[in-house]
């Protein structure tokens, strides 16, 4: 589909174009993850004002944002792989930012709940097309560093969220924190439209990678039965589990156990540990990529020893009392943690056909909502209100021990999918 543009075609096909439309893609996240993970650092002042219980803000978190992200997501992969990937992200955009104002007026929970699944229905156009996009921008040995800055624009978006929520929520209110960060998505969305186009498909990918006429069961099959490809979505999920758990409950953690306002929340989670886990994603794209030029199974062998690593650091993270210790611990497991999505994302890319990515992209994004944001942030909370009799306000620090340990555990997953990752590639570029 033709789209109209600032930019010259012979620019659009240039190196400089593709890393512009990466930059693009990634500055569209930031925004993406600001409207999603505000409410992170929100949950307490949101429970102390609607008078909610930590198993309600866990649905509102969870479960209520993941129904229509999943059912949505999968239907709008499925036309961003036979239309304009561009167009619909374009209009999840405004979706999802009209409905993160909406999050701003709310008076109950009912109504913060209505707006909450408007988001998720709006953003469930965007990650998978951006994946696909980003796979036809970039040859197959860079694909994992582009995937990577690219997942690194979520990172920033929660550093600008705990940043910009911590400061408004504790100043200002809740309810202006959600309406400041929702209004530019607005305006952002038409700039998008018009400086990004959509790529010819499966270009670095040679003339024999199938057609997009293939039924959904024909590209359901084909996934499927590409081993690495449904390890490396249980991988995921693990992965999600874990951080959709942590990061929407850390925040609580260091109010209520370490005693900090929401402006030095913001400020340690922003400014400090979200940088870590921003380089850490950057750096884990450049090691698979790197690494993988010699053995392509490093592109899962990068995030299993990451996520090994990891584990200890974010251990001590919440048992050590002394506050500048347990964040030094943090930075250094967050850091390590975040190593695995570019390699992850990469390579759910490269084992599928050109005119299946979006397809690919949506089920690994679809099993890591279902289990990561919809169980992760329920699970800490319906823990808390079940430990709270006896640990009180401590209750948190050893709910987020539990969901912590599924990121380590995603390494058997990953170590796995390495076995038959060379022969899936290889049939995929047949």
């Amino acid at each position: 589909m033709t789209q109209g543009n600032l930019f010259d075609p012979k620019q659009q096909d240039s190196p400089g174009y593709s890393n512009f439309v990466l930059g693009a893609l990634f500055v569209v996240y930031i925004f993406n993850f600001v409207d999603r993970q505000i409410l992170a650092i929100l949950i307490q002042p949101i429970k102390e004002d609607l008078g909610v219980s930590d198993t309600m803000m866990g649905l509102l978190t969870g479960p209520v944002f993941v129904i229509s992200y999943l059912l949505a997501g999968l239907p709008m992969a499925r036309w961003a792989d036979r239309h304009s990937r561009v167009w619909l992200i374009t209009v999840g955009m405004v979706v999802w930012s009209a409905m993160t104002v909406a999050s701003g007026l709310a008076r109950n929970f009912m109504h913060l709940a209505v707006a909450r699944l408007g988001v998720g229905l709006g953003e469930a156009s965007f990650t998978p097309s951006a994946h696909s996009l980003i796979s036809d921008y970039f040859p197959p040995d860079r694909r994992a560093t582009a995937l990577a800055i690219f997942a690194a624009g979520a990172a920033l978006g929660s550093i600008a969220g705990y940043l910009g929520g911590g400061y408004i929520g504790q100043y200002i209110g809740w309810h202006e924190a959600f309406l400041y960060v929702g209004a530019p998505g607005l305006l952002a969305a038409v700039v998008f439209r018009w400086t990004v186009r959509d790529p010819v498909r499966g270009a670095f990918d040679g003339p024999k990678t199938g057609t997009a006429d293939q039924p959904l069961g024909e590209v359901l099959r084909y996934l499927i039965r590409r081993r690495s490809y449904v390890l490396i979505v249980a991988s995921a999920m693990l992965h999600g589990f874990s951080s959709y758990g942590s990061s929407y409950w850390i925040p609580t953690f260091l109010i209520r156990v370490h005693g900090l306002s929401l402006s030095q929340v913001g400020l340690i989670l922003g400014g400090i540990v979200g940088v870590a886990g921003f380089v850490g994603q950057i750096i884990g794209g450049r090691i698979s990529d790197a690494m993988g030029r010699r053995d392509l199974r490093w592109y899962m062998w990068t995030p299993a020893i990451s996520s090994i690593v990891a584990l200890p650091f974010l251990v001590a993270f919440l048992l050590i009392p002394n506050l500048y210790w347990a964040i030094g611990f943090y930075m250094l497991g967050g850091w390590a943690v975040n190593m695995w999505t570019g390699p992850t994302y990469a390579m759910a890319q490269g084992v599928a056909k050109p005119h299946m990515r979006s397809m690919a992209a949506a089920i690994v994004i679809f099993m890591l909502s279902l289990v990561g944001a919809g169980l992760g942030p329920l699970i800490v909370g319906v823990l808390n209100d079940w430990l709270e009799p006896r640990f009180g306000a401590e209750a948190v620090r050893y709910s987020l021990l539990v969901v912590i340990v599924p990121h380590t555990l995603a390494s058997i997953f990953n170590l796995m999918a390495a076995r038959t990752l060379r022969e899936d590639l290889r049939e995929a570029s047949s």
